[in-house]
């Protein structure tokens, strides 16, 4: 009799564990799907306007406007502002989501995952520049990079500081700008960067990789910090005795 009643209980707390995960499993699932509708939208909206008359139509029209021989070469730095908005956060004391160091951790999963992502669409879709220069049009790689970045910067600061969070988006939208103006890109091949660069922040936040790995979690007086110059961009690291 005991050990019937034994069973029962164990029958019973293994079915309110099961439950309790699929529960947990649908919440999270619910809060997903939100972070997956603005990707989508603009990846899908790319994918359909991709070889279209009206993106040629456009094309025109836009470097009719700036001038057929326009070029502003800032789309090779302006993309990379929202990082260093990141760690300029950091520096001036507003309360991030994360530390440094998985901030930086995410900077770099999200930039493997990113890099994956576009070169393997530009080389397996083939689709010729605008410009002519080559076949690796869609998508843009500086666009998804710059939106990767604004999107993380997002993430880190919209607790916060909201206008200091969707401040990179100011960024990231002048350098896909600048792809279309400079005849790099089409609108769609900016479009679909977009998409992928916030998709891409949205999955790691949401499911956040290697959660429990870093080793600089307890120290405080290691700084780590970007330094823009005219032709690169590198980061320092300083340690306070």
């Amino acid at each position: 009799m005991r050990s019937n009643i034994l069973l029962v209980l164990i029958v019973m707390l293994l079915s309110q564990h099961l439950s309790a995960q699929n529960d947990t499993l649908s919440i999270s699932k619910k809060r997903l799907l939100p972070k997956l509708i603005i990707p989508a939208v603009l990846i899908i909206s790319g994918s359909i306007l991709s070889g279209s008359e009206a993106e040629k139509n456009w094309q025109v029209d836009i470097r009719n406007k700036v001038g057929n021989d326009y070029h502003n070469g800032l789309d090779d730095y302006v993309q990379y502002l929202p990082y260093a908005q990141i760690y300029l956060g950091d520096l001036m004391a507003f309360e991030a989501k994360n530390h440094w160091f998985d901030q930086t951790k995410n900077i770099f999963l999200g930039g493997i995952a990113t890099l994956v992502i576009t070169h393997s669409l530009k080389r397996g879709i083939g689709k010729l520049r605008p410009d002519g220069s080559s076949t690796h049009s869609f998508s843009s790689g500086h666009t998804a990079t710059a939106f990767l970045g604004g999107t993380i910067l997002y993430h880190e600061y919209k607790e916060s500081n909201m206008l200091y969070a969707s401040s990179g988006y100011l960024f990231s939208t002048t350098a896909a700008g600048l792809r279309v103006a400079n005849n790099r890109h089409w609108v769609s091949d900016v479009l679909a960067g977009a998409g992928i660069g916030i998709l891409v922040a949205n999955l790691i936040y949401h499911f956040e990789p290697l959660k429990n790995w870093n080793p600089f979690k307890n120290t405080k007086n290691i700084t780590f910090s970007p330094i823009i110059t005219n032709d690169k961009v590198t980061f320092t690291a300083g340690l306070t005795f």
